[in-house]
């Protein structure tokens, strides 16, 4: 296996492999799960830890479960952190359909979840095992996602995920399956003139039903990076 670090500022760095590598979609998680410092977080599925990791670069909560079924990505995330200089990011190897002994349960504040876009069987599944878990419902579906974050959040607890438009009621399904009531989503296209090819989606647990379409989010314009993704990338970048 060959590992690169990826720089995320001077003092954060993630691990990356061809087996657990990020992409653009973990940069607007971190960023519409509008994450505090006083939070509690999880994430579910962290893969190379790349949204606790980000979370890190500008007022980091003050602790972070990166979870993920995986052993080779939690330990790809423990190289990240020994090359790093972070706080409060505990990594987990644990099942989120069963979740590890001494969980916080109904505890947390922030559950985050980055997860796999298609349903088992459906289109072409890679022959690397660890790529087919990260991007087909083999190991978890989203109902599973849904419940763990059910389990782990406390009352008014948010859970923030992402996912692709055609998966969109199937994440609202699940979501109300399991207590949590969709509240803030907003979709994701290349350019003004595409679209939407991501949506990111905030539910409540235990909340009242009403939900707030944001403005959609452009990748790029006629000039290149949009604003909003330049300034979603360069968060944390002069903390020093």
């Amino acid at each position: 296996m060959e590992y690169s670090y990826e720089k995320l500022t001077d003092d954060i760095y993630v691990c990356a492999s061809s087996d657990h590598r990020f992409g653009t979609d973990a940069f607007l998680l971190a960023y519409f799960s509008q994450y505090r410092k006083k939070d509690k977080t999880c994430d579910l599925g962290t893969g190379c830890g790349i949204i606790p990791l980000i979370m890190q670069k500008e007022n980091p909560p003050q602790i972070t479960y990166a979870v993920d079924i995986q052993e080779g990505a939690i330990e790809q995330l423990k190289m990240g952190l020994e090359k790093s200089v972070t706080s409060g990011i505990v990594p987990v190897c644990a099942d989120l359909k069963e979740l590890w002994e001494g969980a916080p349960l109904g505890q947390l504040d922030l559950v985050t979840c980055n997860p796999p876009y298609k349903a088992a069987n459906a289109g072409f599944e890679s022959v690397i095992t660890a790529q087919r878990i990260a991007r087909h419902e083999i190991m978890c579906n989203i109902d599973d996602v849904c419940n763990a974050a059910s389990k782990l959040l406390k009352y008014g607890g948010r859970l923030c995920i992402c996912n692709r438009p055609e998966r969109l009621s199937d994440v609202v399904f699940a979501m109300k399956n399991n207590g949590i009531e969709p509240k803030r989503l907003r979709f994701v296209s290349k350019n003004p003139d595409e679209a939407a090819w991501l949506f990111l989606i905030e539910g409540k647990k235990g909340s009242k039903p009403f939900m707030k379409v944001e403005p959609q989010l452009y990748i790029r314009t006629e000039s290149g990076f949009s604003e909003e993704l330049q300034k979603i990338y360069a968060i944390g970048k002069e903390q020093k």
